[in-house]
């Protein structure tokens, strides 16, 4: 299981929200670059970038930092946040980014979305499915920074983008994204009984190197850490120890 650093952009800082609530905010760093310099110093092979600015509005808040992160920093980048356009896409992969993370789009507009399937590849594009647990606990998408309900359930979204080849799925429980309580296990297990080829990555909640493994015993083919990492919750040598062990 690959485990990949997180990086979370607003106001041109790097920060964490908890629980999707972008009214509390935690700030980590003034220098997001430098955040990357450090992640690129661990073993591993990715970084996941959210512009949480974009997520909101909609536009290219922070192009400038995710272009000098991925300069410098030698990772995959992956980013989300506020790619609503085939151009959108298009630009970003010129500057770097081997994947865009399309979450609200995905949603509202799947016809679109599709078509960037077939013109990028299967590969370019990882769906961000960020759910919230209903009453019945069935998994309902969120939208819009994890703002707005779509009515949807995770389960018809997966259904529709597999006609199309979809592998990439980046699946974050919002009540857990922040708030340092542990990943929600049983979703994730749930998720690969029905679809076990999906390139699944865990987001959310991700506490210390136990929930890191507890997950690959799962068989998640990755899973997302940020607060952790930034906290020091995991250690660089865990990081590596858990490469090593895979």
């Amino acid at each position: 299981m690959r485990i990949i650093p997180a990086i979370d952009l607003k106001d041109g800082k790097c920060v964490r929200l908890f629980k999707g609530d972008f009214e509390k905010t935690t700030e980590y760093s003034s220098d997001p670059a430098a955040v990357g310099r450090r992640f690129s110093a661990l073993a591993v092979d990715d970084l996941h970038i959210v512009d949480l600015d974009g997520a909101r509005t909609g536009k290219q808040e922070n192009h400038s930092i995710v272009t000098e992160i991925a300069a410098e920093s030698g990772l995959s980048i992956q980013l989300g946040g506020g790619i609503r356009t085939r151009n959108d896409v298009a630009q970003w992969m010129q500057a770097g980014v081997a994947r865009c993370v399309v979450g609200s789009v995905a949603i509202n507009d799947a016809q679109t979305v599709k078509k960037w399937f077939a013109e990028f590849g299967t590969d370019a594009i990882v769906l961000a499915l960020d759910i919230k647990l209903d009453g019945q606990s069935e998994p309902m998408l969120t939208t819009h920074g994890w703002t707005e309900a779509s009515g949807i359930s995770l389960w018809d979204c997966i259904e529709e983008y597999r006609r199309v080849g979809a592998r990439h799925v980046l699946c974050t429980d919002v009540a857990r994204d922040g708030a340092m309580t542990g990943p929600n296990f049983e979703l994730y297990a749930e998720i690969l009984r029905r679809y076990p080829d999906l390139a699944l990555q865990a987001s959310g909640g991700v506490r210390n190197i136990a929930d890191l493994q507890r997950l690959r015993s799962l068989e998640l083919p990755a899973a997302i850490t940020g607060r952790a990492l930034l906290d020091g919750e995991i250690a660089e040598s865990e990081v590596a120890s858990f490469r090593q062990s895979a």
